[in-house]
């Protein structure tokens, strides 16, 4: 009976099968030699004659149809191209990922360093454009290279003392030193061969006629590859021009550059040209939105009658160096001072630009002399009109060191702490009020004393909120930080206001730092009123006489009659010139601090103006005396009129 095959055409029986397996056995042990006597083998016998194979057997060199990959046997690769292909490719990925982790320009070109020696080469010189353009702009002529980094290995004989030794196994040690002499300078010349090179963009061999003549030029001159070394020279191509060149460098005892070697050099001089490209223009983002945030606060914070100012301002990050948060100080008539803190939403160009223009606004406000509240409402309106979605908080406060007051009104702000000259900090009672920017609001200011010797801390929301805490826990460990501070310099004294903005910022974690952080510290000094004379005198022709006597019998009162003469010239100037357009009594105060200050106040809007009189005017010359005689003088205008005040120094 036969058996048919269930699976394949053409398989064998499995009773056939078997008979063919056991037959090479059967055929062995009929071929084995027999053991002699005495247990020792007898010789085998002869092999017999080969046999020609059948015409249809497949040749030993290709597996025959039907075979599996195992018994085919892997491909042959005597000479391991694809193994180094293989190499060749993951140092590719490995060099452009390193390059490609640089953000600024030396950590590009270090990567591109790191990752090349002494794997690809020996040592390596990286050329850049000087100055390097930025973005579309037009490079500046004569078009120069500068050496900006070399690096090399250093395991030759004379260099091996050199060399660190871990467990008898040389560890390579990099140099800024390159290996060969090359110039600082390079002035690419047109049509000369280096320019030819470097517009053909593709990376050349040091042996090529074009590199030959190309090498000198960029080395400098009399300055070429040491005899024997292998160079790759490959120009670095930007977005839109070549912006420099680096040459590969091998000793004569490693293998020479292959044809595939170029495409390496290649895949490294595109990545680190792009990466430099995009660095460069960080570095011009970076540096605008330095310039621009600079530029936005104030360079240097005044120093007004009878307080003493100190500030901070900390970026969120220095991937985020621009943000919304200001802070200022004004001085205000009368010897006050407005101080503002503030913080626009968002971190971006356009948050610093809003925030330029709302402490401009305020800076215009405060000029006007306007109540706090007054301030706030133009604010609102102000950033409405720069858009429906212009919102920030604020806080404006204006101390009188006269009076021992300060009047506070708020716009969504957290609220400012005061800490007292016995060490008691508290957060102050003010209406948070709704952030500038929400449009009908109202605002309310509040008046509170001022003792001298305290001080009143302004600052955003970045110093008390985070990941890790919300406002008001903040607010609490800020006012209990300050309250500890006060502790250690005892009961009768204040602490140092620098040192205390730096003790208050060092209470920050390493994750507190979610948002800009703007800080302003004010420490009331106060006036006394035994420092301070003030009258009221009528518009009358007298009244420049009654002012002199006035001054003459206050300057008595301090001991200051050396600056009588001065004073009685200028206060009889300013006063005559008030009288002549006011309609209601005019205000002289004088303030003795460590200068004398003069104030005199009228209903007239409008501003004196200092000009050169001519030969023939009869008057025309009081502002000149006071520009001449006064260290300092100015007018400002008030919502009822103004004041126009001049300083002398009190000690010559």
């Amino acid at each position: 009976m036969t058996e048919h095959p269930t699976s394949h055409e053409g398989r064998q029986p499995l009773a056939a099968r078997s008979q063919e397996r056991a037959r090479p056995r059967q055929e062995a042990a009929a071929h084995a030699p027999k053991p002699a006597a005495g247990g020792v083998p007898a010789q085998p016998p002869a092999p017999p004659a080969p046999t020609a194979p059948p015409a249809t057997a497949p040749s030993a060199a290709v597996p025959a149809p039907g075979a599996s990959a195992a018994q085919a046997g892997p491909p042959q690769d005597p000479t391991g191209v694809a193994r180094r292909e293989g190499d060749r490719l993951r140092f590719v990925g490995a060099a452009t990922r390193r390059i490609a982790r640089g953000i600024d320009l030396d950590e590009i070109v270090l990567g591109l360093c790191r990752a090349t020696v002494p794997t690809f080469s020996d040592a390596i010189l990286v050329y850049l454009r000087d100055p390097l353009p930025v973005g579309d702009e037009r490079p500046v002529a004569p078009f120069v290279l500068r050496l900006r980094r070399t690096d090399r290995l250093r395991l030759t004989d004379e260099d091996t003392e050199n060399a660190l030794v871990t467990n008898a196994v040389q560890v390579p040690v990099f140099s800024s030193q390159p290996e060969l002499p090359a110039a600082e300078l390079c002035e690419v010349q047109a049509g000369g061969a280096l320019a030819e090179v470097l517009r053909g963009v593709r990376p050349v061999f040091g042996d090529s006629a074009a590199a030959r003549a190309a090498l000198p030029e960029l080395l400098g001159d009399g300055k070429t590859v040491p005899t024997g070394h292998r160079a790759i020279l490959a120009p670095l191509r930007g977005r839109r021009r070549v912006i420099g060149a680096a040459i590969f460098l091998r000793r004569p005892d490693r293998p020479a550059f292959e044809p595939n070697d170029l495409l390496v050099a290649a895949q490294l001089a595109t990545h680190t040209a792009l990466g430099i490209d995009k660095a460069v223009l960080y570095g011009r983002e970076a540096y605008i939105a330095d310039e621009l945030q600079r530029t936005m606060l104030p360079e240097g914070l005044p120093q007004p009658t009878g307080v003493r100012l100190a500030s901070r301002y900390l970026p969120a990050a220095e991937t985020a160096r621009v943000g919304g948060d200001w802070y200022d100080a004004i001085p205000l008539p009368g010897s006050r001072v407005a101080l503002v803190v503030g913080d626009v939403m968002g971190h971006s160009m356009t948050s610093a630009a809003i925030m330029g223009q709302l402490r401009t606004t305020a800076q215009t406000l405060a000029g006007l002399d306007l109540p706090p509240q007054e301030v706030l409402h133009h604010l609102d309106e102000q950033a409405q009109r720069l858009g429906t979605d212009r919102m920030a908080t604020c806080l404006y406060a204006v101390y009188d060191p006269v009076s021992h007051r300060i009047t506070i009104a708020n716009a969504g702000h957290p609220p400012p702490i005061l800490l007292h000259l016995g060490g008691r900090a508290e957060v102050l009672r003010v209406p948070p009020g709704a952030p500038i920017g929400v449009g009908g609001v109202d605002f309310e200011a509040v008046e509170l004393d001022a003792p001298a010797g305290a001080t009143l801390l302004l600052y955003t929301d970045g110093l008390v909120e985070s990941r890790l805490r919300d406002v008001w826990t903040g607010i609490e460990q800020l006012r209990e930080r300050l309250a500890a501070t006060a502790q250690l310099t005892g009961p009768d004294h204040s602490p140092p206001l620098e040192a205390l903005c730096d003790d208050v910022l060092d209470m920050l974690g390493p994750g507190d730092r979610d948002d800009d952080i703007a800080l302003l510290a004010a420490r009331f000094d106060g006036i006394a009123p035994s420092d301070v004379a003030y009258w009221f005198l009528e518009p009358e022709d007298a009244a420049p006489g009654r002012a002199r006597r006035l001054a003459r019998r206050a300057l008595a009162r301090w001991g200051l009659e050396d600056l009588s003469d001065s004073v009685e010239l200028l206060v009889s100037e300013v006063v005559t010139n008030a009288v002549r357009y006011a309609e209601r009594p005019v205000t002289l105060r004088l303030l003795r601090t460590d200068v004398l200050r003069c104030e005199v106040g009228d209903d007239s809007p409008q501003l004196p103006r200092q000009r050169r009189a001519r030969d023939t005017d009869e008057g025309g010359r009081g502002l000149f005396l006071v520009n001449r005689l006064a260290r300092r003088w100015g007018a400002t205008r008030l919502s009822t009129g103004k004041v126009v005040w001049f300083e002398l120094p009190t000690h010559p």
